[in-house]
C-alpha cells in the first residue's frame, strides 16, 4: 500500500483526458444484478470545516454508519499526521479496527464500488482531485450512483450531496489506483470482498479487537467460507482468548483433523493441556510431530512440556 499525503480539494478539478473504461462498460453495457441507482440518504455527514480533515470526517460518517458513536475529534489524533498534512491510508484502516469495526480494502473496480452501495455499506475513497505532478488528494464517501445519468453521489468537504460525473470520478479516483474500502460491523461481510481480502483484513482485526468482536467477525466469514484454514485458526485463537477454552479446542481439532496440519494440532494439544484433559493432549502433540514440517520444534515443546506436567487426571 503507497502512503500518500492528502490535502483538500482545490477550487476546481483539473482538466481530465482519456477514456473512462470502467464507467462506459457500466453505463452501456448488461450487468447483472447491479440496480441503476442507489442512494444511502441516511450516511452521516461531518461538513470539512478545517483543511486537512477530510480523512477523520470521511471515516467518522462510515463508522456512525455502522452504529459507533464516532465522531471526527475522537479520530484526528487516531488519523491525522501533521507533518504530512492529512491522513495516510493505513492509519485510516488501523483507527477503523480500533473502533470496533473491521476494514475491507475493495476491489479496485467501479463496478464492486458501485455494489457495495447497492448493498447497503457507503464506501470511502481516495482521489487526486489535482494533477499527478501537483496532486490534491481527497478523502470521500461514495453514498449513492445513477447510471443512467453518468453520477456518482459523495460526501465531500463541506457537500453533504456532492453530483460528480462517473467518468471524471474515474479519473480522480484511478490516480490513488482505485483505492477504497468499507468499515462493517464484525457480523457482516461486504458484498465483492474474496477470500484472500476477508482473511488478510480478519486477522489485522483480530490483533487490536475485543476477543468477542474477534469470535463474531470469524464465525460469519466462515458462513461464507467453510473450511478456510486461516479463519478456522483465527477462531479458534479468539475464542480462546474470550476465555471459551472448550470451544476453542474443539474448533482447532476441527480444522487439525480437516486439514491434518501441525500447527492447529499444536493448538489443540495447548488448550487441552490447559483445559487438563492430558490423554487428548498427547494424541494432538503426537500427531503434530508425526506431520513435522515447518512446525516440527513446537510439537517437540509441546511434548516436553507434557512430560514436565507429569500425569494428572486423566479426563
Amino acid at each position: 500500500m503507497q502512503r500518500r499525503s492528502l490535502l483538500i480539494a482545490g477550487a476546481s478539478l483539473a482538466l481530465l483526458g482519456g477514456c473512462a473504461t470502467q464507467t462506459a462498460a457500466l453505463r452501456f453495457g448488461a450487468v447483472e444484478g447491479l440496480p441503476r441507482r442507489a442512494e444511502l440518504v441516511d450516511t452521516p455527514f461531518f461538513p470539512q470545516d478545517q483543511r486537512y480533515l477530510c480523512g477523520p470526517e470521511s471515516l467518522a460518517a462510515v463508522l456512525q454508519a455502522t452504529g459507533l458513536a464516532v465522531t471526527p475529534p475522537d479520530l484526528v489524533p487516531q488519523v491525522y499526521v501533521p507533518g504530512r498534512q492529512g491522513s495516510l491510508q493505513a492509519e485510516m484502516l488501523a483507527a477503523t479496527r480500533r473502533q470496533g469495526a473491521v476494514a475491507y480494502v475493495l476491489p479496485p473496480r467501479l463496478e464492486a464500488l458501485l455494489r457495495e452501495v447497492a448493498a447497503g455499506t457507503p464506501v470511502v475513497i481516495l482521489q487526486n482531485l489535482g494533477l499527478q505532478w501537483a496532486p490534491t488528494w481527497h478523502y470521500a464517501v461514495v453514498v449513492g450512483y445513477d447510471l443512467d445519468e453518468g453520477l456518482v453521489l459523495l460526501r465531500s468537504g463541506p457537500v453533504r450531496r456532492q453530483e460528480m460525473a462517473l467518468r471524471t470520478f474515474e479519473h480522480t479516483w484511478a490516480r490513488s489506483d482505485h483505492w477504497a474500502f468499507v468499515a462493517l460491523a464484525p457480523g457482516r461481510l461486504p458484498a465483492t470482498v474474496g477470500e484472500a481480502e476477508a482473511v488478510r483484513s480478519l486477522v489485522a482485526f483480530e490483533r487490536v479487537a475485543p476477543p468477542a468482536l474477534a469470535v463474531r467477525a470469524y464465525e460469519t466469514a466462515l458462513t461464507r467460507w467453510p473450511g478456510v484454514l486461516t479463519l478456522q485458526m483465527g477462531l479458534g485463537n479468539a475464542l480462546h482468548a474470550a476465555g471459551r477454552k472448550a470451544e476453542a479446542a474443539e474448533c482447532f481439532e476441527a480444522a487439525a483433523r480437516q486439514h491434518r496440519h501441525a500447527a492447529a494440532w499444536i493448538n489443540l494439544g495447548t488448550v487441552a493441556l490447559e483445559l487438563g484433559q492430558r490423554t487428548r493432549a498427547e494424541a494432538a502433540a503426537r500427531e503434530a510431530v508425526a506431520l513435522g514440517g515447518a512446525w516440527s520444534t513446537q510439537a517437540r515443546e509441546l511434548q516436553a512440556r507434557l512430560q514436565a506436567n507429569g500425569r494428572g487426571p486423566l479426563r
